[in-house]
């Protein structure tokens, strides 16, 4: 694009790099929709998260202090854009067919923002200032019409020559996807039915602006052969992007143009090693004003990035969705236009129904990054049976029922699981009738590194150093160990089981055979006989059994144990905690683990267990539970109570 100067006019009034600017820049606050917007979110007036409320702040903030700084407000750029939407385009689909798309007032803040905003060059050229857009909202609040907009009119109404304009995705269905909002629009509007050319019959796969040598073109990972030159791209579902290749060979394209912009669509996700997340803590800091924001997200307003537009929609922290309607809006700026109440309350109804939809629906509704894409277990029930306790005293000298242990190489967390049966709790069953069953406390020991520990942080996104310096409440016991090295030496873990046998004892410790050879040395250096149980990780290998269980039972005239294997010791924890028969002692790191487990079920008999793989967080220390807990249940066998001879119809008493 050929660079454009602003000539001094008799109408110019201020001053910004030595260039004088049209009058109507920079005009008194509060004026147009934009600052109509933002002042109605910062009074409270539209219900809105910590985030937008901080965009909104730094919105006001620039109108002040911008010009200081060379960035500029120019309204009647942000109306031209805003005054395309009605005119040129329509919506599609249900109740919005064939309307014109006049933008919602939030809506209205995103267009004007991005196209509103101006930066003076050094070489004077006025441009606009954002060339990256993040916009993070719950499912149904047109992201995808909006992308769809902006892409047609930065195609026939920017006065781009040869704009190449994407609608990329992490692979081509995807793309297709906001692609076909665009060609709907396209189909509707008389305007671009007049200007454009479309290319394929079953799907359209490009539009044409032939007058301008401009093209509009849905692109993926997979699909792009030879390097982009995009004018604009428009990225959808940033959180199913496996990494962040599209976007950085999208980015590397704009160096050809002068002032391109990235804009960026998404629900929440669950991956904290994502590129999503990567950009949704960038705007979250660009929004607060602040590279170290505070748990409530108090807005700075220090300029982090003047190139990006920030619109991430979030919860507050004390907010709970399921309890709550008044929150909605947060996270779900067209609630009542396009989502209506009764839809999210059958959605929100469904959640407490179903517990393995929760974690979805706080992501695709409520703007929740959960630590996992299925709840294995809701966080409110997992912190029912969350309690301060110091096992070391509380059960000083009292034998340890089983331990679990998961070792680690360079890179997992290494963690040992100890469980001590405390007592009995009387249950009810399914079936009416109630067993008197066993209890227990479980903690956790976890080591990681030390020399790789911030670094790992960084690609863990968990604070190792921070659960490392700080203790369990009244003890100098901390969260997570880290000795020295770049790799956890067993002999530190070893040290414990050692300590640990000799003031308690420990009835049997349940082990994954990896590693676990080089483990069995270091307990032999310190002189420790601990018996060991063969406990596997997968969901389709079982241990043998342990003999002596075998033999107990057949002395019995039981059925025979059958070995540990990952879908029963889950069960057992699972069921421990749903009946509350079990104490975890709290921790931000066994929490943290139990949240973001994932897992994996055997097609063909439903067994389930801890996948490592498919989760997204360090899960050892809730692998090393489960271990433990399936170790101390083991062989247990459920006696009931003899029933009364008084209930059985059929009971005579006979006379001799």
């Amino acid at each position: 694009m050929a660079k454009r100067r602003i000539r001094p006019t008799s109408s110019s009034t201020s001053v910004s790099a030595g260039v004088e600017l049209p009058a109507h820049f920079n005009p008194p606050y509060p004026t147009g929709p934009v600052d109509e917007y933002a002042e109605a979110v910062i009074k409270g007036d539209i219900v809105a998260g910590p985030h937008v409320r901080n965009a909104c702040r730094r919105h006001r903030d620039d109108r002040k202090n911008g010009p200081a700084r060379g960035v500029h407000w120019d309204p009647e750029a942000a109306g031209r854009v805003l005054r395309f939407f009605p005119a040129v385009l329509r919506l599609n689909g249900g109740q919005f067919e064939s309307r014109p798309f006049n933008p919602h007032i939030s809506q209205q803040f995103k267009i004007g923002s991005i196209f509103g905003w101006k930066r003076v060059e050094s070489d004077g050229a006025i441009l606009r200032r954002f060339r990256r857009a993040y916009i993070e909202e719950g499912k149904g609040n047109g992201k995808s019409p909006l992308a769809a907009g902006i892409g047609h009119y930065c195609l026939t109404s920017d006065g781009e020559a040869a704009a190449e304009i994407y609608a990329a995705a992490a692979n081509k269905d995807q793309a297709f996807v906001l692609f076909r909002d665009a060609v709907a629009m396209y189909e509707q509007s008389p305007s671009l039915k007049s200007k454009l050319t479309p290319s394929g019959g079953n799907p359209v796969w490009n539009l044409s602006y032939l007058k301008k040598r401009s093209f509009f073109r849905p692109i993926s990972r997979e699909g792009a052969h030879s390097g982009p030159r995009p004018y604009i791209a428009l990225c959808d579902e940033i959180h199913e992007h496996p990494d962040g290749k599209v976007i950085e060979m999208l980015e590397r394209g704009f160096k050809f143009r002068r002032q391109p912009l990235l804009f960026m669509i998404t629900n929440s996700g669950s991956d904290r090693n994502s590129i999503c997340w990567d950009e949704h803590q960038h705007a979250v800091k660009v929004a607060a004003g602040t590279q170290t924001p505070d748990d409530d997200f108090t807005y700075v307003g220090e300029v982090v990035d003047d190139t990006t537009f920030s619109y991430v929609c979030a919860l507050d922290k004390d907010d709970d969705p399921f309890t709550d309607p008044t929150c909605w809006q947060k996270a779900n700026p067209l609630f009542g236009v396009t989502l209506k109440h009764d839809y999210l309350a059958g959605v929100v109804n469904q959640a407490k129904d179903i517990p393995s939809k929760r974690n979805g629906i706080l992501r695709l509704h409520f703007c929740v990054w959960t630590e996992a894409d299925t709840a294995w277990i809701p966080r409110p029930i997992l912190e029912k049976v969350m309690v301060d306790f110091d096992p070391y005293v509380e059960h000083k000298g009292k034998k340890i029922t089983a331990a679990g242990l998961d070792l680690s190489g360079a890179k997992d967390l290494t963690a040992a699981a100890f469980a001590i049966e405390t007592g009995t709790k009387r249950v009810e069953r399914e079936d009416g009738t109630e067993a008197e069953l066993p209890t227990y406390d479980l903690w956790i020991e976890a080591w990681t590194p030390r020399d790789t520990m911030d670094e790992r942080s960084k690609q863990d996104n968990v604070p190792y150093r921070l659960w490392n310096e700080t203790f369990h409440p009244g003890t100098t016991q901390p969260y997570i160990h880290a000795p020295e090295g770049q790799r956890i030496r067993y002999d530190h873990v070893a040290a414990l089981f050692a300590r640990l046998n000799t003031e308690h004892g420990i009835n049997v410790l349940a082990f994954d055979r990896y590693a676990f050879d080089k483990f069995e040395q270091e307990l032999d250096e310190y002189g420790v006989d601990i018996k060991t149980v063969a406990h596997p990780q997968g969901g389709k290998k079982r241990a043998k059994p342990d003999e002596e269980k075998v033999q107990a039972a057949k002395d019995a005239g039981l059925e025979p144990p059958l070995g540990l294997w990952m879908p029963g010791s889950v069960a057992s924890l699972e069921t421990l905690i749903l009946e509350e028969r079990i104490r975890l002692r709290k921790s931000p790191v066994l929490l943290g683990a139990l949240m973001g487990v994932s897992i994996e079920t055997d097609p063909l008999m439903g067994n389930q267990w801890f996948s490592k793989k498919k989760s997204t967080v360090r899960i050892d220390p809730a692998v090393a539970s489960a271990m433990a807990v399936g170790a101390a249940v083991d062989g247990f066998v459920e006696i009931k109570p003899a029933a009364s001879p008084w209930e059985d119809p059929e009971f005579q008493i006979a006379v001799v």
